[in-house]
């Protein structure tokens, strides 16, 4: 009783600070961009600009490319699904794009990160994650082998880590969890369970619209948010006695939220189960890391949190209830818009 106090009461805190975060709390933050550059003869160049749809409200991020390369033609724009991508042609002078620099403007604003891709006209690929504080990139002679598994690494380690629903529903396995042995199991679960789904809808076997699964993540939260609510009683019900069957059912569901954020970049063609499997790590790592946190902190302040109120024990569960209920309605009323 006393750990879930503390926990509770931790949660309430962390609650308060996150709410003070700049990024949005109604859905992922993380809407990676894909600027992938195709050389071609006679120092001319493809450029296809890829941006989802959910990035955050009033961000504008773009391509920059080297100032010796000039658009010709007429670009063409097409939509699919939640994302806008831009093609069009450049012309670079001074022979081809080894060398130069390219990047995107406006990550920052974005709160995102972007892919660049580069095919050279002799076959070479080159890969790397531009993001705030390094979103330029000198196109080098060969690439590096490493930056595809550290880069998807990043993307999904950023991703959990924005991810305020997910962190959310974390929190709440965290609280629903009376002792370590039901804690590893539940967090396990929802690993085992997000992985499956991540890898289906990433490799396209399962193809489920993504407006329709944020409802349900968010409504998965509100359930739990409904469990947490009515508090331990003598007879305990099914998700008190065994949460990691419902950690591993809701993880079925947040896993095609994950797959959501890496559609929008998508899989490098050669190297698809390098990086699947990167991207997945990202998520685990981030997700571990939270986890302990929390328990850290936790500990670190138990004498302090002790000494807090009984009704503490509420704010944190009512908080998760609210939030999550307006997530709820807020993109309902996007999906059905």
């Amino acid at each position: 009783m006393v750990r879930e106090r503390n926990t509770s009461a931790l949660l309430a805190l962390i609650l308060l600070l996150g709410a003070s975060f700049p990024y949005r709390a109604d859905a992922h933050p993380l809407a990676p961009a894909l600027l992938q550059i195709r050389e071609l003869p006679e120092g001319k160049a493809e450029v296809s600009w890829k941006t989802s749809v959910l990035q955050v409200r009033g961000s504008h991020v773009v391509p920059e490319l080297p100032p010796e390369c000039t658009p010709v033609g007429t670009s063409k724009v097409a939509e699919e699904g939640d994302s806008v991508t831009e093609t069009f042609t450049v012309e670079c002078a001074g022979g081809g794009l080894v060398g130069k620099t390219v990047g995107v403007v406006g990550l920052g604003d974005g709160r995102n990160d972007a892919l660049l891709r580069i095919a050279l006209a002799d076959g070479r690929v080159i890969q790397e994650v531009l993001r705030v504080g390094a979103s330029t990139f000198v196109i080098p002679e060969t690439g590096r082998p490493s930056s595809v598994f550290t880069g998807y690494i990043r993307l999904g380690f950023d991703h959990i880590l924005t991810g305020l629903d997910h962190l959310l529903f974390v929190f709440g396995l965290l609280l629903l969890a009376t002792s370590t042995r039901l804690l590893i199991e539940t967090i396990t679960a929802f690993t085992v369970g997000h992985s499956i789904t991540l890898s289906l809808a990433a490799l396209g076997i399962a193809k489920v619209p993504s407006g329709p699964v944020e409802v349900l993540i968010a409504f998965s939260i509100f359930i739990l948010a409904v469990e947490l609510a009515r508090g331990p009683r003598t007879s305990p019900t099914m998700l008190r006695r065994f949460p990691w069957v419902m950690a591993f059912l809701f993880g079925l569901l947040h896993g095609l939220g994950f797959a959501g954020a890496l559609r929008e970049i998508g899989l490098p063609p050669n190297e698809v189960p390098l990086s699947l499997f990167s991207f997945n790590v990202g998520i685990e790592a981030g997700q571990l890391a939270f986890v302990f946190v929390i328990l850290a902190l936790g500990f670190a302040l138990r004498r302090v949190l002790e000494r807090l109120p009984t009704w503490s024990e509420r704010v944190p569960v009512y908080g998760i209830g609210c939030l999550s209920a307006y997530w709820v309605l807020e993109r309902l009323s996007e999906v059905l818009r």
